[in-house]
């Protein structure tokens, strides 16, 4: 029976703590009711459980505002009938390419029809796809295809920063907004948090239109968002050349500006394709902006003729159920004959992806993995080091790049389709941010991935299946395990 003439007794010295007890219980039941609700996956709701349990109340708050969300806005589909009849016949006359392609037709149309069904995103086509390896080439094409823009220019990143590179693009987006083309520049709240009034007045005044995404503000106390942000970087020029990939703007990753400059992968593709990254950024800027009445809207969607290189624009977010990304490497990884080659910078696998990746090499596939040597993370470098022995217990084989801090975000099976785009390894890209990555089916990509795959070799070193660690190093890399979900 429970001693209630001992809780309430004045006379006990405990009398605070018992109360204090009790308190934490309550707190305890309440919190893991309201984690439990959001029906997560049970290894990270039990991590979130486990790790705010020790921390009395404030965990709450902690989870208010970092804590796994779902978002909901409303889309932006509207793109001109006569383009997504465009978009469809493209999808016709590539389905009977696929199918007429060989032993993979039957793997490459399911996935194919699993992106299509869960983002809406078609098959369409790319008259070209340039792969961009580090600053230098990226910035230079960047730059080169806004000085030519005669229509518009759309820009979203995650990090834009006021340094020497973000400052000659602000410069020259000054320059072609007096100049008449319509300019939008889209930019993460946090990781575009150095941004400040003086470096953006020349560009308001000059009639550049900016936008922050889920910017930082009080109003955020009730519903907060400051976990949710927008990975992506897209840039399009007259909806007839987009980029996206690794790289933002920033001189961390220019080669030119800082020897240790990050080593990245960018994407330059031409042709249809270009109308579907066209709509995410429009999806994302009237939800950033507010501006619903775009005027002229089919002059943001040129009708083209039909590209060469099949392709698929992947869009993934907080605001769709499906976990598209995640879902596509694994159908990928699932699909492979004989090799899988993942680079990421930030290795962070779901039990789902861990598995997908031993079973492919317990299988004879050949599965390799690029990852830095040191990230500019060392709870996710050591994080992503726990899973090693694990990995090469299976058969997989792992790279660590030396030097420069490795950030491309990659994957090649076999010779017949390739991914590319914003997304990271980890959890936190496959639920929790906005994320774009362009699937291109054939060799084309899948070949230039390859030969850059295996150039990054050359500057990196082999982890052995007997890697000699220290105990401390081990038990860095066991806690650092537990975060994973959380990552």
């Amino acid at each position: 029976m429970f001693p209630y003439n001992e809780l309430f007794s004045f006379s006990s010295g405990t009398f605070f703590m018992k109360w204090l007890g009790v308190a934490w219980l309550v707190y305890i039941i309440c919190l893991s009711l309201w984690i439990i609700l959001q029906k997560r996956p049970p290894v990270s709701t039990l991590s979130w459980i486990l790790a705010l349990a020790f921390i009395p109340y404030a965990g709450f708050l902690i989870y208010h505002f970092l804590g796994p969300q779902k978002l909901k806005r409303q889309q932006f589909r509207r793109l001109p009938s006569k383009t997504a009849l465009k978009e469809y016949s493209d999808y016709l006359q590539l389905r009977n390419r696929i199918l007429a392609s060989g032993s993979h037709s039957g793997e490459l149309m399911q996935l194919a029809s699993l992106i299509r069904t869960t983002t809406g995103f078609p098959l369409t086509t790319a008259k070209s796809l340039d792969l961009l390896v580090d600053g230098k080439q990226t910035f230079t094409a960047i730059l080169d295809a806004i000085a030519n823009a005669t229509h518009h220019i759309h820009l979203e990143y995650y990090i834009f920063d006021p340094d020497k590179i973000g400052t000659t693009l602000r410069d020259l987006l000054i320059t072609k907004a007096q100049a008449g083309v319509k300019v939008r520049l889209l930019v993460d709240g946090i990781g575009s948090s150095r941004l400040k009034n003086k470096f953006l007045s020349p560009m308001l005044q000059a009639g550049v239109q900016f936008a922050f995404f889920h910017k930082p503000h009080i109003s955020q106390l009730i519903k907060p968002l400051v976990n949710l942000r927008t990975h992506r970087k897209i840039v399009i020029c007259d909806g007839l050349v987009g980029f996206t990939g690794g790289l933002n703007i920033t001189d961390d990753e220019d080669e030119r500006v800082q020897d240790s400059a990050y080593h990245d992968t960018h994407l330059q593709l031409t042709g249809n394709a270009v109308h579907w990254l066209q709509l995410i950024f429009m999806e994302d800027w009237v939800y950033a902006s507010g501006e619903r009445n775009i005027p002229d809207l089919a002059g943001y969607f040129p009708i083209q003729s039909s590209g060469q290189h099949p392709v698929q624009i992947i869009p993934s977010g907080p605001d769709n159920d499906w976990e598209i990304i995640h879902r596509t490497y694994l159908a990928m990884i699932q699909n492979a004959r004989n090799r899988v080659w993942l680079t990421t910078p930030y290795f962070v696998p779901t039990e789902a992806t861990l598995f997908a990746l031993t079973s492919a090499a317990l299988r004879g596939i050949d599965v390799r993995l690029l990852v830095p040597e040191k990230s500019d993370s060392r709870l996710v470098t050591a994080a992503a080091r726990s899973y090693f022995d694990e990995l090469m217990h299976a058969g997989v084989k792992i790279w660590e790049y030396k030097g420069r801090m490795l950030h491309s975000k990659t994957i090649v099976i076999d010779q017949h389709y390739s991914l590319i785009g914003t997304a990271n390894f980890d959890s936190r890209s496959f639920r929790l941010n906005f994320e774009v990555c362009v699937m291109a089916y054939g060799d084309k990509l899948a070949g230039m991935l390859s030969r850059q795959f295996e150039c990054d070799l050359i500057s990196s070193e082999r982890v052995l299946p007997k890697r000699t660690t220290g105990w401390i190093q081990k038990l860095a890399e066991a806690i650092a395990r537990l975060f994973s979900p959380l990552l």
